[in-house]
């Protein structure tokens, strides 16, 4: 399959930055990188580009640097709370992951943090405070206290005021009733055949 050598103009994911001089293959870019501008190709005039490409790579790296240094100074100091659903005994029912604690960064404090940045050992699954490591950015690591707590707590209170003795009811007539209540009357006899003499 015929190659080509691009200079790309944005960052592609999987692919380089800008001012990266990539080979790719040629449908790919005559059909996708070249139309959305996304690269240019390696001609003379375009090498003169290269310059400002790699000074405007060079800007978005170190906005994105104090950027991230700025959040992870303001992380240290925050504690997010998350509640989750637990049984009688405590114990979670499934489990806190960084896919979790990215959707509540946004819900809480509005800080849109993209999972892959969030790094768990293995998924949280007790209720406590953690310690997460949040990796930011080269160099800017963090770490972020996350505080689970349950969403149904323990009755524990309630079950020590209950009374010791258990009431209950009786059923049926009580016995105020039955000393009310007449006699039963004899019964009747039975009115039926008579034996035959």
């Amino acid at each position: 399959m015929a190659k080509v050598e691009v200079i790309l103009t944005h960052p592609i994911v999987g692919l380089g930055a800008e001012s990266d001089q990539v080979k790719v293959s040629a449908g790919y870019a005559r059909n996708f990188l070249l139309p959305q501008r996304m690269a240019i190709s390696l001609t003379d005039g375009n090498k003169r580009r290269l310059e400002a490409l790699r000074q405007r790579r060079a800007e978005r790296e170190s906005h994105e640097l104090n950027a991230m240094t700025e959040l992870a100074k303001s992380l240290t100091k925050m504690t997010l709370t998350i509640a989750v659903k637990t049984g009688e005994d405590g114990k979670m029912f499934g489990s806190v992951t960084n896919g979790t604690i990215a959707d509540e960064l946004k819900k809480q404090f509005e800080i849109t943090l993209d999972k892959r940045k969030i790094h768990i050992e293995k998924p949280i699954k007790g209720v406590g405070e953690h310690e997460v490591e949040m990796r930011l950015h080269h160099g800017v690591q963090t770490m972020l206290k996350v505080l689970i707590n349950s969403s149904n707590p323990q009755p524990v209170a309630e079950a020590a005021a209950a009374p010791a003795a258990p009431v209950t009811e009786k059923r049926g007539k009580s016995r105020r009733e039955d000393a009310a209540a007449p006699t039963a009357e004899a019964k009747p006899e039975r009115k039926g055949k008579t034996a035959k003499a």
